[in-house]
C-alpha cells in the first residue's frame, strides 16, 4: 500500500532522504571494519568518533560518554546492569523497560495518576533507602504523558547525599528512556539531571535497530554483549559506522527543527482533536491535557472494539494502532491502561493516534472524517446486534 494516511509515529518513522544520503557511503565504497589497521578502516573510524561526538552534541554530553546499541531495548537493558538493591520504575513503562526490571529480581512499580504521571510521593528518601536504580521514561509511549524526570532527579540526589553523609556506599542511579521525547522537547543531560540516558534512531526518522546509552562517567556497569572490546568493552561487535552516522544526522535534523515542527505538530493535534470532539459524543481524550506531547493523541470510545477498527480503518487507508506496537501484537490488554485505571469497556475502544512528518492540515482531516465515520458505522453495527 502506498497512498495511506500514517497516524503512527510513535512506533517508526521513516528514515529521511538526508539521513539516508548520510549512511550511503559506509554500505559501499567506506565498507572498512574500524578496528583495521590501514588508513581506509582507520578513516572510517574517525567517521564514527565523530558522528559519537556530533550525537553527544544535541544532548550536551560528550562521545566518549556514548555506547552504541542496537536499539533502545539493549540500551535499557544494559542501563539495568548498574542496579545495585531494589529497582524503581514507572506503573507505565515500555516493556522493555519491566522485563528489565523483572529480570533484576527485586523490583517495584512507582503508582501514576489517571493521566499517566509518576506519583513523586512514591519516590521521597524514605522509600529510596533500598533502591539502587530508578527508571522512568522521559515520555510515555501510549499516552504521550511528559514525566517530571528533573524533579525525580533532585529526589534520587538527595537520597544519594543522604547515604554519603551516613557513610553509605552504595549507588543509587537514574536511568531515562528519552527515546519518545528526544526532538521535539529539550532533552539534556545536565538539566534533566539523569544518570544514563536512552535514545532510539528509529524514532526520529533515522535506522531502525540504532540506539545509545549515555552514562554518566563514575557509573558501573556490565557488558550484556561481549567479545572483542569495542565501545568501551560494553558493548561487543563491529561497530555499525553507517547506523551511527545516519543516528547522528537525524539527531541534528531533529534537534534544528524541534521547536518549529513542535509548534506544526501542536496544530494538526488541535485540529484532530476539534474534529474528534465534535464528531464522536462520547470520545475520551487519554493523558494530561497540559503535559502531553504535541505528537500524541490518544483516545477511547468506550464500548467499542478498537482493533476491529484498525482493521476497517487500514482497508480505508488509515494506519494507527491500539497502543504500543509490541503490545497491540501480542493480542494483550495495555499494562499503561490499566495503571491508569480504565474498565474493560473503556480499555477495549482505545486507540493511540500519533503525528509526524507524514502529516499535513489535509491529511489529517480527512482521517479525521474516517475515524468519525467508522466509528459511527461500528456503533451502529453493535446497536443492531443489540436488537
Amino acid at each position: 500500500m502506498t497512498d495511506f494516511i500514517y497516524l503512527d509515529h510513535a512506533a517508526a518513522t521513516p528514515m529521511s532522504e538526508r539521513v539516508l544520503k548520510a549512511m550511503q557511503p559506509f554500505f559501499s565504497e567506506r565498507f572498512f571494519n574500524p578496528s583495521s589497521p590501514y588508513l581506509p578502516a582507520v578513516e572510517v573510524k574517525r567517521s564514527y568518533e565523530a558522528a559519537k561526538d556530533a550525537l553527544a552534541r544535541t544532548i550536551g554530553a560528550k562521545g566518549s560518554d556514548l555506547v552504541m546499541t542496537a536499539g533502545a531495548t539493549e540500551s535499557i537493558n544494559l542501563a539495568f546492569t548498574a542496579a545495585q538493591g531494589k529497582v524503581l520504575v514507572s506503573a507505565v513503562e515500555h516493556q522493555s523497560v519491566l522485563e528489565a526490571a523483572k529480570k533484576t529480581g527485586d523490583f517495584e512499580l512507582i503508582p501514576v495518576n489517571r493521566h499517566g504521571m509518576v506519583d513523586l510521593s512514591a519516590l521521597q528518601v524514605p522509600y529510596l533507602q533500598k533502591v539502587g536504580l530508578v527508571s522512568v521514561a522521559l515520555v510515555n509511549n501510549e499516552l504521550g504523558t511528559i514525566q517530571p524526570i528533573s524533579d525525580i532527579a533532585v529526589l534520587v540526589s538527595a537520597e544519594r547525599r543522604r547515604r554519603l553523609q551516613a557513610g553509605d556506599k552504595r549507588p543509587i542511579y537514574l536511568h531515562c528512556d528519552a527515546s519518545q521525547g528526544f526532538g521535539l522537547l529539550d532533552v539534556n543531560v545536565a538539566r534533566l539531571g539523569v544518570d544514563m540516558l536512552t535514545l532510539n534512531a528509529g524514532k526520529i526518522y533515522g535506522p531502525k535497530q540504532v540506539g545509545l546509552l549515555w552514562v554518566r562517567p563514575g557509573v558501573r556497569l556490565q557488558p550484556v554483549v561481549v567479545g572483542g572490546g569495542q565501545e568501551l568493552g560494553l558493548r561487543s561487535g563491529t561497530e555499525n559506522v553507517a547506523g551511527a552516522v545516519g543516528f547522528a544526522a537525524a539527531a541534528m535534523d531533529a534537534k534544528k527543527h524541534a521547536g518549529s515542527e513542535l509548534k506544526r505538530l501542536a496544530v494538526l493535534k488541535k485540529l484532530m482533536s476539534s474534529k474528534l470532539e465534535t464528531g464522536i459524543s462520547d470520545v475520551m481524550f487519554l493523558g494530561s491535557s497540559k503535559k502531553q506531547l504535541a505528537s500524541f493523541l490518544p483516545i477511547t470510545v468506550p464500548g467499542v472494539d478498537a482493533e476491529r477498527l484498525v482493521f476497517t480503518l487500514e482497508n480505508d487507508g488509515i494506519l494507527l494502532s491500539t497502543g504500543a506496537a509490541c503490545a497491540a501484537n501480542k493480542g494483550a490488554r495495555s499494562h499503561v491502561l490499566e495503571a491508569i485505571g480504565l474498565s474493560d469497556e473503556e480499555a477495549s475502544g482505545s486507540l493511540r493516534i500519533s503525528l509526524g512528518k507524514l502529516n499535513n492540515e489535509a491529511n489529517v482531516a480527512a482521517a479525521a472524517d474516517k475515524i468519525i465515520a467508522v466509528i459511527k458505522a461500528e456503533k451502529a453495527r453493535i446497536k443492531g446486534l443489540m436488537k
